[in-house]
């Protein structure tokens, strides 16, 4: 027995928790990222100050993005390791919620100790406490049941070690792992209880590989062989399989193409010939083109959502059938087709062996190289596009203001298009890009190639504003040799940069390039491409004579921000200050913020898929009348679950 406290007794628990796969044994918690406050300092705080054994301590500046970096460094080291996170109550608690719901969302292992109000209840209502008249159970930690894969509230000391290794058990299941939260009362966190030895021991959990069903890959094998067209598609369950080399040989063996979620970008080298990039709303058209004539859907470790599917109206062939292999038997039977539960480098060998005995062969002739062709030259043109009066009326078309007025205000004649591709030409091969929101994911699905497994970190499950610095400082302590660039737009930029303070204090050198369109520039598109005006999305002054949001734009300079924090930072507001930042940046040996001042509606566009959006059946615009009639008509021509 060891009597200890339950603040003592999880950081003992957790130092000593391991994971195993393939015969390789991982340490799994590096450590734990803190904000304290009352909730917290004084139990858990305690046991950290007195003896934190290999975890290592970490030093949040805000809840939310502090777990967005644990989030970060999880993904990128294939969810074998994390970085616990702990809040006080109230707000610090609530902070973490939208972290918790993106780990979910993406399932990724996030766990988070909150602080709790007192389980004896002596002090009630105690500071930042929510009272709720009717269940004085309720806290604000019960806001994370709706997000969470595993939730629980340790009231007594003994509680606590069912409570841990029920956390353990989700946090790494390949199917079940998401956001863990485990609720800890302050004054329970300071209660000693006599903890048997055996709890502590090291504790081994076993990465397993699901075997799938041996009638259902007969099954699979069969359809495959009776599809004339078939189309892969290359999800995150490939990358956290570490089944990418598998998929591509199984591919290559059969000529069958494949393309890529954002979670499953960077798995396979993009110069792989039948990589054909990005598919669906944020997807190329190489990719789309051919998903619209596929017989044969074969997703592998994807979840299908809208933007995989473009809201189901991607796959236009009437004869088109849909096989997936997953771990998650939810996720394998979507599309109402066939579904495989098992590991995807499992399966995958396995359907290579079945397949082999028949000898097929996909009927492929020029399809796949004439499709990479188109792309190939639309990806020139989009890297050649620059700032000039012709590109005048597409942009009054689709927003109130000129390209003039962006470059009055900012000074910036860059296009996003190009940017993206003179940065890929510039920065390493081997760099890491971290991103989440707007405009840039659906650029970047589109246009960034890269042969270095594993360095596209793209959160696009839970598309968090937010994300992209967090995330980036995460991914730099998974891998300290590599490069890392956090892309983001000006908006989330303004939402949530607090990390970058942390990311300097523990000398983890991120590069973040911020895209600065004046404005939530995605959703501005959005609004006006389904017959809208300009509405609260444009960062602009307030007009006095109007009475509304339409006044000049509010020119920022982020790199003075940056500056502020005792980062490098660059402006760039041409190509060749663009291109000088970039090679100034790499040699930096601090942290760089480059202010990139991106001409707004230079963005790609949608390529032949297609977004089902809510919109107004009954409006007085004839645009949002027309544009109603335009999703009945594609609702027409999409599945309907």
């Amino acid at each position: 027995m060891a009597r200890m406290t339950v603040g003592q007794a999880i950081v003992k628990f957790l130092d000593n928790q391991w994971i195993s796969q393939d015969g390789k044994k991982i340490k799994f918690v590096e450590g734990i990222f803190t904000l304290f406050g009352h909730g917290n300092v004084c139990g858990l705080g305690e046991a950290l100050d007195e003896n934190p054994g290999a975890l290592r301590v970490y030093q949040g500046r805000n809840e939310q993005g502090m777990c967005h970096a644990a989030i970060g460094f999880a993904k990128q080291h294939n969810r074998k390791k994390i970085i616990a996170c702990t809040s006080s109550i109230g707000p610090g608690a609530a902070n973490m919620v939208t972290a918790a719901a993106l780990a979910t969302a993406n399932n990724l292992p996030l766990l988070v100790f909150t602080g709790d109000t007192f389980a004896t209840r002596q002090p009630d209502p105690v500071l930042q406490q929510i009272e709720q008249p009717s269940n004085l159970s309720i806290t604000t930690s019960d806001a994370f049941k709706p997000v969470t894969r595993y939730w629980d509230r340790v009231y007594r000391p003994e509680q606590l070690m069912t409570a841990l290794l029920s956390a353990m058990r989700v946090l790494t299941d390949p199917a079940e792992t998401g956001g863990v939260c485990i609720s800890l009362p302050q004054d329970v966190q300071g209660e000693s209880y006599d903890f048997p030895d055996y709890f502590f021991a090291e504790r081994v959990h076993s990465i397993r590989r699901q075997e799938p069903d041996s009638e259902l890959l007969e099954k699979a094998a069969e359809l495959i062989a009776k599809s004339k067209k078939p189309l892969v598609i290359c999800g995150g369950g490939v990358r956290y399989s570490n089944a990418g080399n598998e998929l591509r040989k199984f591919c290559e063996q059969y000529t069958i193409p494949f393309a890529e979620t954002q979670a499953g970008k960077g798995v396979i080298p993009s110069s792989t010939a039948l990589n054909l990039g990005g598919l669906g709303v944020t997807g190329n058209l190489a990719a789309n083109i051919i998903a619209k004539d596929a017989d044969l859907v074969i997703g592998v470790g994807t979840r299908f959502t809208d933007f995989t599917t473009a809201s189901k109206f991607l796959f236009q062939n009437k004869a088109v059938q849909f096989l997936s292999i997953n771990v998650s038997a939810y996720h394998a039977l979507k599309m109402d087709g066939t579904g495989i539960i098992g590991d995807a480098l499992v399966c995958i060998k396995k359907l290579q062996k079945l397949l082999k005995k028949i000898g097929y062969k996909s009927a492929y002739k020029k399809e796949i190289t004439e499709a990479k062709h188109l792309w190939d030259a639309e990806m020139q043109r989009l890297a050649a596009i620059r700032y000039s009066n012709t590109m005048e009326p597409l942009v009054k078309a689709r927003t109130k203001s000129s390209l003039k007025d962006f470059v009055k205000a900012t000074g910036g004649t860059i296009t996003q298009t190009s940017a993206i591709a003179l940065i890929r030409k510039t920065i390493e091969p081997n760099a890491v890009i971290v991103g989440a929101s707007g405009s840039l994911p659906g650029d970047l699905q589109r246009m960034w190639t890269t042969d270095s497994v594993d360095s596209y970190n793209v959160e696009y499950g839970y598309s968090c504003m937010g994300y992209e610095i967090a995330a980036a400082f995460g991914t730099k302590l998974a891998k300290p040799d590599l490069p890392v660039y956090s892309m983001v737009g000006d908006g989330a930029f303004i939402m949530l940069h607090s990390e970058l303070v942390t990311a300097r204090q523990e000398g983890a050198k991120i590069i973040i390039l911020l895209f600065d369109n004046c404005g939530f520039g995605c959703i501005n598109n959005l609004q006006m491409s389904q017959g809208m005006a300009s509405l609260a999305t444009e960062f602009r002054f307030r007009n006095e004579a109007s009475g509304k949001q339409d006044g000049a734009l509010i020119p920022i300079d982020y790199a003075m921000i940056a500056k502020g924090y005792g980062l490098s930072s660059y402006t760039a507001k041409t190509y060749e200050e663009l291109e000088d930042a970039l090679k100034k940046a790499k040699k930096d040996t601090q942290s760089v913020l480059i202010d990139i001042k991106v001409l707004p509606k230079t963005m790609t566009d949608g390529y032949e898929a297609w977004w089902h959006v809510g919109i107004a059946e009954t409006s007085n615009s004839k645009s949002v009348q027309n544009a109603y009639k335009n999703r009945i008509t594609h609702l027409d021509s999409a599945r309907k679950y």
